[in-house]
């Protein structure tokens, strides 16, 4: 009977630090997360409803979708990649 005792506590103890991991940490880590992803995925759904409105107003989002890229550049990056569109446009006499 004491062998029993022992091993439920000490089962008790694996399940808290199993090879040096802290279960309870890792628990919380991996709950914080999930947490996350799930907002994530309403995030998602809440800019497709987005996009559905804009297109059901007329606007054409793969044109939207391009001024939020744009909008997210840093300005000199943006120019720069500008000026090599339009370098590579005049050389293809598309300018």
């Amino acid at each position: 009977m004491k062998a029993g005792g022992t091993e439920a506590s000490g089962g008790m103890a694996a399940v808290e630090s199993i090879g040096g991991v802290a279960a309870g940490e890792l628990r919380q880590f991996v709950e914080r997360i999930e947490r996350l992803h799930e907002e994530r995925a309403a995030i998602g759904d809440d800019i497709k409803d987005i996009y559905a409105e804009l297109k059901g107003r007329g606007y054409d989002v793969k044109t939207v979708k391009r001024l939020l890229q744009i909008r997210r550049m840093d300005p000199d990056a943006r120019q720069e990649a500008d000026a090599i569109l339009d370098l590579y446009m005049n050389a293809l006499g598309m300018a």
